[in-house]
C-alpha cells in the first residue's frame, strides 16, 4: 500500500495521526485546501506551503473536460503541472456528474452527461474516472461512487448505496498504479443500517482508506452528526477517514470528535471572494461599512501575513474598490485560520484537553 495511516493518539473519540504518502508524511486530522482546476483560487504554492498546508485536492471532473488528462499525463503528472511538491487527493468526479441534474443519466454501466463547458456529449464510469486520476497520477484516488440528493427516500437510497458498492469493486480491479492509493466512499443516505451496509461492504474490499461522502448535502448538523458517529464506529482504526466537503470550524471539530482524519472543502476561498472572514469568534463580513474606520486585524492575535500587514478598512476598501488582492487577503486568512485551527486540534488531542478544547469553542463561536 502507497498509503498507511498511523494513529499516535486519542481523546474522547478525537484522534491525531500520520498519514504517509509517496510525496510525504502529514500530520491527522487535517484541512485540505481544495485546487479545483489544478490551482487554489488566487494562491501560489509558496504561499500555501507558508501557512502550513499539507495536502491538496484537485477535481477528476474538471480536469477531465479542460485541459484533460492527456496533457497533464504529458507535463509528467499533476504534480509537476501545478509545481505542487506536497501530496495530491483527487476526487472520482462523481459528485459534480450527478450535481448536474437533468443534464445527466445513470446506468449500471455509468454516467453519461453534458459538459457544463460547451454541452458536448461525456462519460464517465468507474474505469473511466481510474483512468482519469491514473493519468493525474495524485497521491490519493477516490472510487466512482453515486451522490443522492437530500432528501432521498429508502428504495432509492438503498438501490444507489449497492449500486456505490458495485462501482467501488470496480474501481478496485481497474486500479494498477504502484505510485498512488485508492479510497472508497461510504454512502447511505441518512438511513443508519445502509450506512453500515456501506461500511462493510466497502471494509470488505480493503482499500487505503475510507471517504465518507453524502454528507453536508443539506440536511441539517444535528442529522450529519448522528449519521457520522454512525458511521465512523464501522471503519477500521488503522486507516484514515475523511469527510468529503465540509469546511466551517464547528463541522471540523465536531467531525473530529467523531473520530474524522481529514476534511476538504471550497467554502474558505469561495465566502473569502465575498468578504467574509473566518474567525474564532464566527464569521466577519469585511466588506460591511462598520469596519471602514476599523483599523484592526481581520482577528487580533492571528498569524497570518493578512493580519500581520493590513487593516479591515483597507481590505473593506480594496472590495468596494473592486481590487483583485481583496480576495487574496481574505482567501489567505482563511486558510490560515482553518489550518491552524487543525493544528490546535491536533495539539489538544496530544495534550487530553479535547473536550475542554471543544468546550471553549463553543463558549465562544457564534455561527451566523
Amino acid at each position: 500500500m502507497v498509503i498507511t495511516y498511523e494513529q499516535q493518539a486519542e481523546c474522547d473519540g478525537a484522534r491525531a495521526g500520520l498519514l504517509r504518502t509517496p510525496h510525504g508524511t502529514f500530520k491527522t486530522p487535517m484541512f485540505m485546501p481544495v485546487g479545483t482546476q489544478a490551482t487554489v483560487k488566487t494562491l501560489a504554492p509558496e504561499e500555501l506551503y507558508a501557512m502550513g498546508a499539507q495536502v491538496i485536492l484537485s477535481n477528476t471532473y474538471h480536469l477531465f473536460l479542460r485541459p484533460g488528462e492527456d496533457l497533464i499525463r504529458e507535463a509528467g503528472g499533476l504534480h509537476k503541472f501545478m509545481n505542487w511538491k506536497q501530496a495530491i487527493l483527487t476526487d472520482s468526479g462523481g459528485f459534480q456528474v450527478f450535481s448536474l441534474g437533468k443534464m445527466r443519466k445513470i446506468t449500471e454501466q455509468g454516467v453519461t452527461f453534458r459538459s457544463h463547458l460547451d454541452g458536448s456529449k461525456k462519460f464517465l464510469s468507474p474505469e473511466v474516472s481510474m483512468d482519469i486520476q491514473m493519468a493525474l497520477d495524485s497521491d490519493i484516488a477516490m472510487a466512482f461512487d453515486e451522490c443522492i440528493p437530500y432528501p432521498s427516500d429508502y428504495e432509492y437510497t438503498q438501490a444507489s448505496t449497492e449500486r456505490t458498492s458495485r462501482w467501488a469493486k470496480r474501481c478496485l480491479d481497474h486500479h494498477h498504479s504502484d505510485s498512488q492509493g485508492l479510497f472508497g466512499i461510504v454512502q447511505g443516505g441518512m438511513y443508519k443500517d445502509l450506512r453500515k451496509q456501506s461500511c462493510d461492504e466497502l471494509v470488505d474490499m480493503n482499500f487505503d482508506g475510507y471517504g465518507i461522502g453524502g454528507l453536508s448535502v443539506g440536511e441539517s448538523k444535528d442529522i450529519m452528526y448522528d449519521v457520522l458517529e454512525n458511521t465512523t464506529r464501522y471503519l477500521p482504526q488503522h486507516k484514515a477517514r475523511y469527510l468529503m466537503g465540509v469546511g466551517t470550524p464547528d463541522c471540523l471539530l465536531e467531525g473530529v470528535a467523531r473520530g474524522v482524519d481529514m476534511f476538504d472543502c471550497v467554502f474558505p476561498t469561495r465566502v473569502a471572494r465575498n468578504g467574509m472572514a473566518m474567525t474564532r469568534t464566527g464569521r466577519l463580513t469585511v466588506r460591511n461599512a462598520k469596519y471602514a474606520h476599523d483599523f484592526r486585524p481581520i482577528e487580533e492575535g492571528c498569524g497570518c501575513y493578512t493580519c500581520r500587514n493590513f487593516t479591515r478598512a483597507y481590505i473593506r476598501h480594496l472590495f468596494k474598490a473592486e481590487e483583485l488582492l481583496a480576495y487574496r487577503l481574505v482567501s489567505i486568512h482563511n486558510l490560515y485560520f482553518l489550518l491552524q485551527f487543525m493544528r490546535d486540534m491536533r495539539q489538544s488531542i496530544f495534550d487530553g484537553t479535547f473536550s475542554e478544547f471543544r468546550r471553549e469553542f463553543w463558549q465562544r463561536y457564534q455561527d451566523a
